[in-house]
């Protein structure tokens, strides 16, 4: 770990000469705008795609050009069992057993099939508890399944929000709201990493309280999986969700994945709703009513696995354990302090923007949200026409601002440099430069 910096081109190009990952970078396409490479700060997004996974998802097309339907039992990598071969990478990410985890469907898919088995109303314990302006997809989900139970949002939903004048939430803030509605909640629903802010929650802490009040813990990991070290099992969640198109790198639209813990996959009786690839392997060709679920996670897939997809999701967890996982870990931490810092130093001459992530580097990922009181787009666009690829979230809680916003960068580990990084902030300060000018004139 780098704990002194400079603030110098020099300095950035030792570090990645220093960098034991940097080869890593290679195994990506870095997208190209008027004949150079893109800083490309959207893993939190869309994640780069692995050059190696256009070879896995060839190698399935010739074997389905090969075999047809015999592809579900030939070839190296079976279709009938094909979403196995996620299992160790994605155990290894969220702190889990193999037989916790499965890839499938897509995440608010899975998120309603979660809240099907873990999310049980009765007339004294109906409340969810969330965080305010959670992703919307989230929010979405979260009100279809109050209304579909009978239940009127504005009683049973309760959302968490940052004190006045502050962006994110204070951890003693989350436990006291479980605290004080714990006895009536069914459910805690919190993000891993906030999608806005990048604040990390505390997920142990929140599971214990959690528990200690009755309710049912899960966790959407979109903005935390492939960017934070987690421990799922140990901390005894319920149950998470997570997509693999962000720090995964897995594709667009790419296959999605649950976390049941042990204690919950290894009970059949739990309610759920059934398909056939979640029914027991050895009779699942018998194709007899009755549905009885394989073990672990497993047992709440529905169909089988896209393979195409799956092939290049497992490209890209490949390169995950390449890596090594915590080693991925340390390189993130040192590479979002470096920007940290190249921000901090910026913000002695210019008062236009605020990080709005936590300075800590054990409360956030690597993405730094950098909101702007005003004229945010126009920086934005100032960078996005210098290279820079980035992504502007207008404020959801602030509509009278002049044009505030949040431009979110996110350096991570596999490919993003800390060369980009020194460039990036070389290209906001002329922004901001050009901005300031633009207004005096």
């Amino acid at each position: 770990m780098t704990e002194v910096f400079e603030n110098s081109a020099s300095f950035a190009s030792d570090l990645d000469s220093k960098d034991e990952l940097q080869s890593f970078r290679r195994e990506f396409s870095i997208p190209q705008k008027n004949g150079k490479s893109v800083l490309y700060f959207t893993g939190n997004s869309l994640g780069l795609q692995p050059v190696r996974a256009r070879k896995l998802v060839e190698e399935e097309l010739a074997k389905w050009a090969q075999y047809g339907v015999d592809g579900h039992f030939e070839g190296g990598r079976p279709w009938f069992t094909y979403h196995e071969h996620a299992k160790k990478g994605l155990s290894v990410l969220v702190g889990a057993r193999e037989s916790e985890v499965v890839a499938m469907n897509n995440l608010t898919s899975n998120l309603h099939l979660m809240m099907v088995s873990f999310f049980r109303p009765t007339k004294s314990r109906f409340k969810i508890i969330m965080e305010a302006g959670a992703f919307p997809s989230d929010q979405y989900a979260v009100e279809s399944q109050l209304k579909f139970h009978g239940l009127d949002p504005e009683q049973a939903l309760i959302e968490i929000s940052p004190r006045e004048g502050e962006f994110t939430l204070r951890n003693k803030d989350i436990l006291q709201v479980i605290e004080e509605h714990g006895n009536e909640t069914a459910l805690v629903l919190m993000s891993g990493i906030q999608y806005y802010t990048g604040q990390k929650f505390n997920i142990k802490a929140i599971t214990e309280m959690a528990h200690q009040k009755g309710a049912v813990a899960g966790f959407d990991l979109a903005h935390a999986i492939g960017n934070i070290k987690m421990n799922l099992h140990d901390d005894q969640v319920d149950f998470a969700v997570w997509c693999s198109y962000k720090y995964l790198n897995s594709g667009p639209g790419g296959v999605s994945g649950v976390f049941v813990h042990e204690r919950h996959g290894d009970n059949p009786g739990l309610p759920r709703f059934a398909g056939w690839w979640g029914h027991d392997q050895d009779s699942r060709f018998l194709m007899q009513k009755g549905f009885k679920p394989m073990p672990g996670a497993d047992g709440w897939q529905l169909s089988n696995v896209n393979i195409l997809g799956t092939a290049a999701h497992l490209a890209a967890l490949n390169i995950v354990l390449d890596a090594g996982w915590q080693k991925l870990l340390d390189k993130s931490r040192n590479l979002t302090a470096y920007l940290q810092y190249l921000l901090a130093d910026l913000g002695k001459t210019f008062n236009d923007f605020k990080v709005i992530t936590p300075e800590k580097p054990d409360e956030r990922g690597c993405q730094l949200s950098l909101f702007f009181y005003r004229n945010g787009r126009e920086v934005f666009d100032f960078l996005t026409e210098n290279g820079v690829v980035a992504d502007w979230r207008e404020h959801p809680l602030n509509e009278t601002s002049e044009r505030a916003g949040v431009i979110r960068i996110a350096p991570v580990p596999l490919y993003n440099t800390y060369q980009d990084v020194f460039q990036f902030s070389r290209l906001l300060k002329l922004a901001l430069e050009k901005e300031h000018e633009r207004i005096t004139e």
